[in-house]
Order: structure tokens, then sequence, then C-alpha cells
């Protein structure tokens, strides 16, 4: 116990102090989870919102089931593939991405994409399948009906929101793997509090951990005042 107290009290320090290593850290961390965030929503927002409307479309009987297992795809075995594609006996290592904040921003941008798609397209197959036969009749085109509709299921894309930034921010084996958690350069939240652990520097690893703990909560509440907004619970 006095070992937890003294850490708990130098953790604080850290943060009070405002240590500048420990900022690059959450620096880096909402750069590169942010970014894969943004990708993730600009390609599985409207992929989610196709596959939620087009109920016949060729081989959606496999599609689906493969957007579900990606859903559920372990970090850490994203990470071995992304690591074999831009390591340079990959395909892409000419890219020379590997060991890079980019490179993490790939194999996290794998991680989102799967989440977004398939809440998407669960949200916007809950909405009232009457809304678009109705718009049709009105004369709307399939952008029209497409962005109404994810209008009206903006709750579950919200939702889809957290969980895909939620599964990213607290991920540590595919950006240990991609980036190799090297100081300055690649090491973020997840695996800075993993290598300070193993050092036995508690205090530094509370601080990074009552940071992310912050980060989570804060973006969890952001999403939340916006659903209770849109009519949510």
């Amino acid at each position: 116990m006095e070992t937890l107290g003294r850490a708990l009290g130098d953790a604080l320090q850290l943060l009070w102090s405002m240590d500048a290593d420990l900022f690059e850290i959450v620096g880096l961390t909402l750069q590169v989870t942010l970014i894969a965030l943004a990708i993730a929503l600009l390609l599985g927002i409207p992929m989610g919102a196709i596959l939620g409307l087009t109920k016949h479309l060729p081989g959606r009987a496999f599609i689906v089931p493969l957007i579900y297992t990606g859903m559920g795809l372990p970090p850490v075995t994203v990470g071995l593939f992304t690591y074999l594609f831009l390591s340079n006996q990959g395909p892409l290592g000419s890219l020379g991405w590997l060991f890079t904040p980019v490179g993490m921003i790939v194999a996290q941008t794998i991680i989102a994409f799967p989440l977004v798609l398939g809440l998407t397209m669960a949200a916007v197959q809950g909405v009232d399948p009457d809304l678009p036969i109705q718009m049709r009749a009105l004369g709307a085109t399939r952008r029209q009906i497409a962005l109404t509709t994810l209008v009206e299921s903006r709750i579950g894309v919200t939702a889809a929101v957290v969980a895909a930034y939620g599964s990213i921010i607290s991920e540590v084996g595919a950006v240990m793997l991609v980036g190799g958690n090297i100081e300055g350069e690649t090491r973020v939240l997840t695996t800075a509090i993993v290598l300070e652990t193993r050092k036995g520097n508690f205090a530094l690893a509370l601080a990074l951990g009552m940071i992310l703990l912050t980060l989570a909560f804060v973006t969890n509440l952001i999403f939340h005042r916006l659903q209770v907004r849109q009519g949510g619970p």
C-alpha cells in the first residue's frame, strides 16, 4: 500500500508539473487515433449506409458475415498482418511506413473500419423500412434517401463512432508491432504504459493511465451529449 501511495503521489506530481515527455506521448496518441478514426468514418459510414439500404446486393450473404468477423478481429492479428505487409519483404515495404506513425494509423484504421461499417449498417437497417419507399414516391434521389436515412439513424451511427474510437485508443498489440514503441517517434499511451510498468516506473505508468482514462471518459461524454441532443437515452 505504501508503494502504491507513493506511486500515485509521484504520478500526480508528474501531471501537475506538465512533464514534456508525457504530453508528447499524449499528442502522438491523439494524432494517430483521430486520423485513423476520421479515415474509418469517411470509408465506413457511406459503405455501411449502402449495405443497410441495399437488401439484394450481389454477394451480400458473404459480405455481411465478413464484416461481422472483422468487427471481432484481435488487434494483435491486425498488427501482425500489417507488419508483414509493411516490412521490407512485404508488398508495401517500399513505402517505408513500418515503425512510423503512418503505419500505426493504417493498423488502427483497419481495426476501426469494420466497427464503423457494421454498426452503421445495423443502424440504417433499424430505420423504418417505409421511409425510403415514401421518399422515392416523392421523387427523392438515391443520395437524398441515403442522407435522410443516415440522419434518422444518427444515434446508432454515433454509437459506431464511440465503439470505434474506444477500440483504437485502448489498443496495444497492433501499435506495438507496427510502431515499435520508439521513444519520441511512435510511443503512444498504451505502449508507454506497458513499457514503464515492465521497467518498474509505476509513477509514470499511472500518470499515463490516468490520462488515458480521462481521454476515454471525455470522448464518451462528448458523444453521450450528442446522443442526448439527438433524442437518444
